[in-house]
């Protein structure tokens, strides 16, 4: 049984008492909020029944809804027409960085948010990574520099601003090497890259993506302070949002660190990705949807 179900099941046809809550918590533990965000948001949740005279099913869970939006955070990470857009995709291996590079090179592209997109294979540290934006930019039609293996990924984001602004396209989407996220030095990179591309497209619309697998429970967190230790983040995708992951790390990630979702991937497929909605998010988790 999936984790929405178990909180629908929960819920059910009882009525609000402490045995509820107790197991609302614990619930809310495995799915994925955090230990003393998981036992707070009950709390909070008892006292709003109690005072506002809340008992039967359907209105604790609205309730609940309201209680966990107001953690939650989204965000719009979109192109600025009529500016160079640089979006730097960062994260540990296997999270599908890469994958998310393409696509979101290919949504933006439907969307008609940006008119041309260059691709800059940036984690020249794996080979397979490089083949693999290079495939991608081939089935998508999309434009990707890249060097050979080992080469400074500061020289290949470099020559992708080159190139949009010598081919007129309005967005580049840099992927980065999986930085171990335990590893100091890596992250003093990371720092690195930020400040090359800062420095070659001054002006430009300049946002930075950190790329977490939604399996991952509150590993994810710590992922999340290490990097933000080393560059701004502006937003979260959250990967392998399907039926398997539970999701409650958006809600932590806003609460904990402040950092709103920007979109959320579901699949392999280039279309398998769309931007965050709180709402909708919030429906999905709780099983309030059809």
């Amino acid at each position: 049984m999936g984790f929405s179900d178990r909180l629908r099941a929960l819920f059910g046809l009882r009525r609000a008492d402490d045995e509820l809550f107790d197991e609302l918590a614990d619930l809310l533990v495995e799915g994925d909020l955090g230990a003393s965000l998981a036992f707070a948001v009950a709390d909070r949740l008892r006292s709003s029944c109690a005072s506002k005279r809340l008992s039967e099913p359907a209105e604790v869970k609205a309730e609940l809804k309201s209680i966990l939006a107001g953690y939650g955070k989204e965000t719009r990470i979109e192109p600025l027409p009529g500016a160079l857009n640089v979006f730097l995709l960062l994260g540990v291996n296997g999270v599908g960085k890469t994958t998310t590079c393409a696509k979101l090179a290919d949504y933006y592209r439907r969307s008609g948010a940006a008119s041309g997109v260059v691709l800059a294979a940036g984690d020249t540290f794996r080979a397979a990574a490089v083949e693999q934006l290079k495939i991608h930019g081939q089935r998508l039609g999309v434009r990707v520099v890249a060097q050979a293996q080992g080469s400074d990924p500061g020289a290949v984001l470099w020559d992708a601003v080159d190139a949009a602004k010598a081919e007129g396209a309005d967005l580049v989407i840099a992927d980065s090497a999986g930085r171990m996220h335990t590893r100091g030095d890596l992250m003093r990179e990371l720092g690195k890259m930020d400040k090359i591309i800062a420095g070659r497209a001054p002006g430009a619309n300049y946002r930075r993506l950190l790329v977490i697998d939604s399996t991952t429970g509150q590993n994810g967190i710590r992922q999340a302070e290490t990097f933000g230790s080393a560059v701004r983040i502006d937003g979260v995708v959250l990967t392998k949002q399907d039926s398997s992951a539970k999701g409650g790390m958006a809600i932590a990630l806003a609460k904990e660190l402040g950092l709103p979702t920007a979109f959320v991937g579901t699949g392999e497929g280039y279309g398998d990705i769309a931007p965050f909605s709180l709402d909708s998010f919030l429906d999905g988790f709780l099983g309030m949807g059809s």
